[in-house]
């Protein structure tokens, strides 16, 4: 079996790829050409995968690569994901992970038989019209980011049902793991508040500490997309803990891990603020469970923990 990832680089694609080549696959990955490395998260594996060089944003390259490889499944991770971010940069939000989406269907159908996995993100529930939110809430989304990933979603849909391609939507709610990259809330606090208890910093700001979210582990949630594509027909997924925590919540988790308070540390920066802010996510993912047999075992205080261990010992 061989596998194509983009976004091989990230948190979930390096997670991934680990999971696929213990599965025995061939596993190929398509990177940017940057003028410095961006594979620190599988250096450790780069002897065993294949890399490529192509963007999102050029459809060529997307369909060189997968003519040339013809995998067998193809994982669509790549995006611009900072919610927001996406604020300040929407047309280069939507060309990666709207038009991107669209760039690499076209290249599957036009060119293979490869099972499709679209990555999709709880953003797009947005204003939330339901709680929890199912395969079946509509979407209200509240960012260029989420408003990107909404147009992939339903662009997976009209290429599974218009074209035939075996194409699914995972629908994943925030997932973490000490691989996030340090832009990210949880990450951010993780890190300043281990430079604090090592006194190496003096304090740090967040933005909106009373949004909540749906938090579980990026290594359990790559498992989920795998079973995705080995279902007899394809389909979209909600995968979540069913448990919410807001930002807050997360800081008082860490501050009792690490034995002291943050309230002295934290300044509220309105810079950190969205323009429209997303204030509830809670995934119900029992269809998740009830077809794919997938399950979270790490839940929010073992998160937590987990992230500050790792980052304690680096």
């Amino acid at each position: 079996m061989k596998a194509l990832l983009t976004g091989i680089g990230g948190q979930d694609g390096s997670y991934l790829a680990e999971l696929l080549l213990e599965k025995g696959y061939e596993v190929h990955g398509v990177i940017r050409r940057t003028s410095v490395a961006n594979t620190s998260r599988i250096d450790h594996i780069l002897d065993q995968v294949k890399l490529h060089y192509g963007d999102m944003t050029d459809a060529e390259s997307l369909s060189r690569i997968v003519r040339n490889v013809q995998p067998d499944e193809v994982y669509n991770l790549a995006a611009q994901s900072q919610v927001r971010t996406s604020f300040d940069i929407p047309e280069y939000t939507a060309d990666t992970d709207a038009l991107g989406a669209l760039r690499l269907l076209e290249a599957v159908r036009d060119n293979g038989k490869a099972r499709f996995y679209q990555a999709g993100t709880s953003e797009m529930y947005g204003r939330v019209i339901e709680t929890p939110q199912t395969e079946l809430t509509p979407f209200c989304p509240q960012s260029p980011y989420a408003i990107a990933k909404q147009f992939a979603h339903w662009t997976t849909v009209n290429y599974r049902e218009g074209y035939g391609v075996y194409a699914c939507n995972g629908i994943l709610f925030n997932h973490e793991s000490p691989r996030r990259g340090d832009t990210f809330v949880t990450q951010k606090i993780v890190k300043e508040m281990c430079a604090i208890e090592r006194g190496t910093s003096r304090g740090f700001t967040l933005g909106n500490l009373e949004g909540k979210r749906d938090w579980g582990y990026a290594k359990e949630y790559v498992e989920a997309m795998w079973l995705m594509l080995q279902q007899p027909r394809p389909d979209d997924y909600v995968i979540a803990t069913g448990e919410t925590h807001s930002v807050r919540e997360f800081l008082d988790e860490t501050s009792e891990y690490l034995g002291f308070r943050w309230e002295s540390y934290v300044a509220l920066d309105p810079d950190c603020l969205r323009p429209t802010e997303v204030d509830l996510l809670l995934g119900d993912a029992s269809k998740a469970a009830r077809v794919l047999g997938w399950v979270p075992k790490v839940k929010f205080r073992e998160l937590v923990r987990l992230m500050i261990d790792a980052e304690l010992k680096s």
